[in-house]
This record gives structure tokens, sequence and C-alpha cells, in this order.
């Protein structure tokens, strides 16, 4: 695959495509190369260096996501290859490591990701909430689950009556302390994490928006997602395999439907090698017979919920490369970005968490239900609690937890009836807290909890910002932001001027869109140069450094906000 970095951009697209070349190309959108990325098939992004995806890289990756979900290998995004991409599936990548894109490990994982010991323990720390089948059964199902793997390798599994199991299992909603939230009905089931000595090695999470039943002979097609064959492949992971290309294994990444008894369920062979090869084969003693596989009565089926498809459409969602944001926020250290109902996240080493935005009322619960646009956000200076302004009213929150008594009126900061924050932030200068409205501004006392006399004023006292601004952010480097449109301002350390070469394009600079408007060469809050170019998408932000394993993978984009 060929990278280029984006200096080198512009020049690529003049160059006319050689001869040789097929009439029919993929155009990927920003979705389906934040879906390659996601699970591997594209490189993780370099966050100091816009690189831009050739189209032959492209083809590269299609191909192979299309070899590992076993359709014909293309390489362009037709129909059956965009339906894949919407199937229920595991959140675990299917390629792990920059190195997978040009040449395929053996799936199973290496020393460092493998327990150290063959005899395992496992708990149920959280049951389903909104499925049919009853706590009992559920602990029969993961047992079984689990069964299945000993069956077949040296490993044996014993049910703990306490949080200091190898293994805990969770059933969790939307974002759950482990840095990868779910996403709701359909699209990620469930994740785990592979050996190893974190506290959350080994843990398996369930998504319990899903509909979880235990349906064998699959009487009801759609009525509900198995737990079963879901806890079987989550399980592998937390044993230390990684996804499987064969067709027949229960590591294949997409969800397949029930597999049958979980009683008399066997791995295929693909599996069996695989768990084999990191633990051993069951050893026996001399003159000892197999142990008898236990046959207990079939768990009762309980009767299913009303049919409701596990799949559903996903919400429309912002595209984060049109930017038009609608508040941006410097939060514990990290941007937060805010379009309609949804957000984007920035870590302090300019990464972002997703290129997929993630839903705002999945995180701060409290807000209204039904909110349009959120105006303005900011982290007061004197306690750190987050504020929230939509329309004639503030929110208060701390952390995701609002306080009692929101929304308030914004006439209780001290600021005229009528009036809309359209911006907001804590100047690191003085660390006073300003508010704006189209062409005026006033200077806001956190800890007096008053607006400062004399104001408002114009914000002609910034040089070079145009009035009716997005939102103003305060950054870990001392320099000051502001947004509007497509187009960013940067004022150093305590300067009231704009920088010289500004304003530029945000979305490149700050959402890694390749060839978005108002780019200049000078250097962005990233380092590079910046220079627009063609291509077919930028993927670029989500994640950085070689992906050895799912653990450090997730724990890349683990939340900060406790």
């Amino acid at each position: 695959m060929l990278w280029l970095p984006g200096p080198m951009a512009p020049r690529l697209a003049t160059l006319p495509p050689p001869p040789s070349r097929p009439a029919q190309h993929p155009v990927a959108s920003a979705r389906e190369c934040d879906w390659l990325t996601r699970y591997g098939y594209l490189p993780p992004p370099d966050p100091m260096q816009a690189r831009l995806q050739t189209e032959e890289g492209l083809q590269d990756a299609v191909r192979m996501m299309q070899k590992f979900a076993g359709l014909q290998a293309t390489g362009i995004l037709d129909d059956r290859t965009l339906a894949m991409m919407d199937q229920p599936r595991c959140s675990l990548p299917d390629i792990i490591g920059t190195s997978e894109l040009m040449r395929r490990r053996k799936r199973y994982a290496h020393s460092g990701s493998v327990w150290p010991v063959k005899e395992l323990t496992w708990m149920v720390r959280s049951y389903p909430q909104a499925s049919g089948l009853p706590r009992d059964q559920v602990r029969t199902l993961l047992f079984y689950a689990l069964q299945a793997w000993g069956n077949a390798s040296a490993l044996t599994f014993h049910e703990a009556p306490d949080a200091d199991a190898d293994i805990l299992v969770d059933f969790s909603r939307s974002f759950h302390e482990d840095g990868y939230p779910f996403d709701g009905p359909g699209s990620t089931l469930a994740h785990a994490f592979f050996p190893g000595e974190h506290p959350i090695s080994g843990d398996t999470h369930f998504d319990d928006e899903e509909t979880w039943v235990y349906d064998p002979q699959a009487t009801q097609q759609g009525a509900g997602t198995d737990l079963f064959a879901v806890a079987v492949h989550e399980f592998g992971h937390a044993l230390g395999l990684a996804h499987s290309s064969t067709k027949e294994s229960i590591m294949m990444p997409y969800y397949q439907g029930p597999v049958g008894l979980a009683h008399l369920y066997q791995l295929p062979p693909d599996d069996a090698l695989g768990i084999q090869t990191l633990y051993g084969r069951r050893e026996l003693r001399s003159g000892e017979e197999p142990p008898a596989r236990p046959i207990p009565t079939q768990p009762r089926i309980p009767d299913l919920p009303p049919h409701r498809p596990t799949w559903q459409p996903r919400p429309l969602a912002p595209d984060r490369c049109q930017a038009h944001f609608d508040a941006i926020a410097n939060i514990r250290g990290e941007v937060f970005f805010f379009k309609r109902k949804h957000f984007w996240r920035m870590q302090p080493a300019r990464n972002l968490v997703s290129l997929e935005p993630a839903q705002t009322q999945r995180f701060w619960m409290g807000l209204p239900l039904d909110f349009g646009t959120i105006d303005a956000v900011y982290e007061r200076s004197n306690d750190s609690k987050i504020v929230f302004f939509i329309g004639q009213q503030f929110w208060v929150f701390t952390d995701t937890r609002v306080d009692p008594g929101s929304p308030h009126p914004i006439t209780d900061l001290g600021l005229p009836p009528g009036v809309t924050v359209e911006a907001a932030f804590v100047w690191g200068h003085n660390g006073k807290t300003y508010f704006f409205e189209n062409s005026h501004y006033w200077r806001f006392d956190d800890r007096a909890g008053n607006v400062e006399p004399g104001y408002p004023r114009s914000l002609t006292l910034w040089k070079g910002v145009p009035p009716g601004l997005d939102d103003i952010i305060s950054w870990n480097d001392g320099s000051t932001y502001f947004f509007k449109g497509t187009q960013y301002w940067r004022f150093l350390g305590g300067s009231v001027e704009a920088e010289s070469g500004y304003p530029r394009s945000a979305p490149q600079d700050w959402m890694y869109c390749q060839g978005s408007p108002t780019a200049s060469p000078a250097p962005g809050p990233r380092g590079g140069s910046g220079k627009p170019g063609g291509g077919q998408c930028l993927c670029s932000g989500a994640l950085s450094g070689p992906l050895p394993a799912f653990l450090t993978w997730t724990l890349a984009l683990a939340w900060a906000l406790q």
C-alpha cells in the first residue's frame, strides 16, 4: 500500500491514472474510510501528519475486507460489501497492527496475550435488563460458552463468588467506563479484552440494548440476538484468539445467528486448533477415561419478547468534515466538538477518539430530549463543573451527572434578558470566563458568580475575527482558538490579535479531512503543513501506534471524564 504525506497530496491529485488502471474505482466516503480504519483494514493514522490514502490503497483495503468476509474480492464497494459493513458484529478489529496490511499473521495470540494458568475463574457482575432471559439461564449459557473452549483444550473454568475472577462479564449500555462505548441496537454487539496483566484483561462486555435470547432452533428469525453464540465468540477473545476469516469459524467477526444447543455445542476445527495452539490439549492420566460431557436438563427457553429486530438504522450522524460546529469546549484538557445531537472528542495528543461521533445524550444524561443544538459549553475554572448553554437556559453538570436545579435562566449569571450565549471559554491568560453573542462579549467571574462591571464590550477587541462565532477554546499550549463555519483563528498566549496566516481550515487541521477549504501552508494545531490535496479520503485521527492486542487498542481510547 502506498501512503504519501500531506505535502505530496496536490502532486498526487494532478497525476493522470496509468493506462492499465481499471475503469471502475472504489469511491469511499468518510463513513467507509472510518469503518475500514476502525476494523484494521486501513492503517491507524499518525496524529502529527495528514496522510492521503490513494485509490490503490483503498482498493487493497476493500479487497482484504471482502476476502475476510467471504465475498468476491473485487476491491469495489458494491452493494454486498456495503451491506456486510452494516451487519451486526464484534467490536474487535479484524486486522491488528499496521504490519497486518501487507500480510496476515496467525490469528491466535502469541506470548504476552495468553493466560499464564490453565484454570480460570469467571463471574457475571451485571445482567441484561431488557432481555427475557432469567439470570440463572444467563449463567447457564455463559457456563457452556466457556465449557466449549475447555472441552477442546487444557483449560478449565470455575464460577467465582466475587469480582476477583479472571473473566468478569457485564451487560452495559453506551459509555461504560472502558473507553469503548456501545452504540445501541445492532451494529456492535459485544467486545472482550485479551489476556494480560491489566485489571480489565479478560473482561467481556455485552451491549444491554440488544434483545438477548436463547433460541437454538431459530424459530423466530430476527426476534433477537443469540446470547450463547455471541458469548462463545467473545470468550475466544478473552482467551487470546483474534478474528478468523474461515467461514465456519465461531470467531468470524460477523454475527451468524444461533449455533444450536448450548450443552451439545462443539467448536469448529479451526477454533479448536487455535485454542490448542495457545493452551494445549487436555491431557489424560494413564488409564483415565475422557470426562463425560455433562448433559443437564436443557435450560428452559422463556417466551421470546415481542418481535424487535436486532438491527435498526443508526441515527443520522453529522459529517465532521462539514465543520460548522454548534459548540466547542476544552473539558479536562481535551477538546469536544458538538454538532446537533452528537460530538467528537480530541485527546491532548490531538488524536480523535473516533472518527464516528458519539451521541451527546448518551453521555451527558440530563439535557432536554428535544434540544436541537447546543449553543456553547465550557468547564468552570472554580469547581471544574461543565456548563451547557441552550437557548435562554444553562445546565450544570458534575462530570456526566446533571446537578439538581438545572436548568437555570441565563439571567442568573447577570446577563441581560434575551441574550443567547453563542460562545464561552475560560481565557488561560487571566482565568476569567468570557461569554459572546454576535459582536459583543461579557467577562464573567466564576468565583464571584457575576458579570464584571463595564460589560458588554465590542468583539473588535479581538482583532481579526468576525462576529457570530461558533465557539472559542483555550488550548493546552496556551493559545486561544476562535471557530466560525469551516475556519478558525489562533491567538498566541495573551495576545488579542490573530496570528499571521489565519484563518485556516478547521476540518483539515482539527477533523483530519483532506482537501478542505480555506487551508493555508501555515503550521496548524497538529504541526503539519496542512496543504490540501485530492484523493478518495483521509483516514486519520482515530488511533495511533502499534496495536499488539485489543487491550492496548481500547485503552488508547480511554475516556478521561471520571
